[in-house]
C-alpha cells in the first residue's frame, strides 16, 4: 500500500519488576543503565549454570528504564499522561506491553488493584481521566452533547461485538473489560504454565451519538450484502447456490446498490468529523497486552527450558511468533517510510492497521516488562533485543 503519514514517535520503555516469592532464592542478574543525550541504554550480565559469563548490551534506544519499585501510577504519568492533550485533540495514541510470561505485562496494562490509584492499570487510569475530561465538557454544554464509549476498532479488519454507550459507567466499564479478559486463553510456555495465549486490545474512544449511529449504519450495510431473510423472518448468511446467470446479474445489481448505501454511510461518518464541535471527537487510547514474548524466536538460537507444551500450544506459539514478528516489521517499515506497510502479515497487525494509520498525529509507545531473575536471563535478553529494534525504528520516525 502507499506510504502513509507517520505518527510523531514510537518510544520504548523498560519496566523491571521486583523478584517475586517463587524467585526469593534466585540470584539477580547484573544490569547497568547509561544516560545518553535523550535516551538510555542498558547492559546485562549473568553467570550461567555452567559458570559461563553471559552479557548483552543495547544501543541508546530506550526512553526510560524504570526502577523496580516504580508503581503503575508512576509509569502512567511518564508514558501515557503526556499524550492526553493529543487524544483530547482527536489523535490516536497506542501503547503496547511486551515481555515474557510472568514479567508484568497484564499488571501494567490491566492492573489487579482497582481501588488504589497508585496501582490502577494503564487503561483504567486513562479511562478515569477521559471520563473526567468528557464530564467537564458535558457540564458546559447540553446533556449528551459529547458522550463517551468503548467501541471496537473501526478499520478494514473489524473486531465485532456489542457496542455500548457507558454514560457515567466507570464501574460498568471495568466490569465489562474484566468479563472479556476472563475469556483470555492461557497455557504452557517456555517460561511457565499460565502463559497468555492471546493478545488483548483495549480501545477507549471519545464519541458522540451521531458518530455512533453513523458507524452502526456502516456495520449494517456491510452485512446486508451477505444476509438473506428466511420465511420465518430471520436473517441468515446466504448459503452457496448453483450458478445462475440471471440471479448473478440481479445479485450484482443489488451489490452495486448496497455499495452505494455503504458509501453514503461512510460519508456520514466523515461528515461527523468535519462538523464536530469539539476536537476530542474520535480521540483514542489503544492499549495492547501482547501474548508472552517467550514464544518469540528471533533466530539467535537461544531458548528457555520450561514446562512441556502440547501440540496445540506449540501451534499457538507459532502464531504468536508470527504476530510479534509482523508487529516489528510494521514499525520498521513505517520508520523507513516504505511504500508498502506489511499490515496483512498477521491478524494482529491487520486489527491495528487503522490505529497506526490514524489521520491525526498521535504517539505510540511500548513498555518492555522484564524479570530481574538470573534464571530468566535469556527471556529478558530476547525481550530487550526486540524492544531495542523497535526503539531504533521509533527514533527514525522523529528525524
Amino acid at each position: 500500500m502507499a506510504s502513509q503519514h507517520l505518527s510523531s514517535s514510537f518510544k520504548v520503555y523498560v519496566r523491571r519488576r521486583p523478584l517475586i516469592t517463587s524467585e526469593s532464592s534466585a540470584s539477580k542478574m547484573e544490569r547497568s543503565i547509561v544516560q545518553h543525550e535523550t535516551n538510555q541504554s542498558i547492559s546485562l550480565s549473568s553467570q550461567s549454570s555452567s559458570n559461563r559469563s553471559r552479557t548483552w548490551k543495547s544501543v541508546a534506544s530506550f526512553a526510560q528504564v524504570f526502577v523496580a519499585s516504580a508503581v503503575n501510577s508512576h509509569v502512567f504519568e511518564r508514558v501515557v499522561a503526556p499524550t492526553f492533550p493529543q487524544v483530547m485533540d482527536g489523535a490516536t495514541c497506542n501503547f503496547f506491553a511486551y515481555g515474557h510470561s510472568g514479567s508484568g505485562k497484564t499488571h501494567t496494562i490491566v492492573g489487579y488493584d482497582y481501588e488504589d490509584d497508585q496501582h490502577l492499570g494503564m487503561w483504567l487510569s486513562a479511562a478515569r481521566d477521559l471520563f473526567r475530561a468528557v464530564d467537564e465538557i458535558n457540564v458546559k454544554t447540553r446533556p449528551r452533547e459529547c458522550s463517551h464509549g468503548f467501541s471496537e476498532p473501526d478499520g478494514q479488519t473489524h473486531i465485532r461485538g456489542q457496542t455500548e454507550i457507558l454514560e457515567s459507567g466507570k464501574v460498568r466499564l471495568r466490569k465489562t473489560v474484566l468479563a472479556g479478559l476472563e475469556m483470555r486463553k492461557t497455557g504452557s510456555s517456555s517460561v511457565h504454565d499460565k502463559s497468555s495465549r492471546t493478545h488483548v486490545v483495549l480501545e477507549l474512544e471519545v464519541i458522540n451519538k451521531e458518530l455512533l449511529e453513523a458507524r452502526c449504519n456502516i456495520y449494517l450495510e456491510e452485512h446486508k450484502k451477505s444476509l438473506i431473510r428466511t420465511p420465518e423472518g430471520q436473517f441468515i448468511y446466504d448459503p452457496e447456490r448453483p450458478l445462475n446467470k440471471r440471479r448473478i446479474d440481479a445479485a450484482e445489481a443489488e451489490k452495486r446498490e448496497d455499495e452505494t448505501r455503504l458509501k453514503v454511510a461512510e460519508d456520514a461518518v466523515a461528515e461527523c468529523f468535519k462538523t464536530r464541535r469539539y476536537p476530542c471527537l474520535g480521540g483514542k487510547f489503544v492499549f495492547v497486552d501482547l501474548a508472552g514474548s517467550d514464544h518469540f524466536d528471533q533466530g539467535n538460537g537461544t531458548s528457555v527450558v520450561g514446562p512441556k507444551q502440547t501440540s496445540q500450544e506449540r501451534l499457538q506459539g507459532r502464531q504468536i511468533n508470527t504476530d510479534l514478528f509482523a508487529l516489528k516489521e510494521v514499525v520498521r517499515a513505517r520508520a523507513l517510510n516504505q511504500a508498502r506497510i506489511p499490515f496483512r502479515s498477521s491478524p494482529l497487525t491487520m486489527v491495528l492497521r487503522s490505529h497506526f494509520l490514524a489521520t491525526n498525529k498521535g504517539q505510540s509507545a511500548m513498555i518492555l516488562t522484564v524479570s530481574p531473575s538470573e534464571a530468566q536471563f535469556t527471556a529478558t535478553m530476547n525481550t530487550l533485543q526486540y524492544g531495542n529494534l523497535v526503539g531504533i525504528a521509533g527514533e527514525t520516525t522523529q528525524k
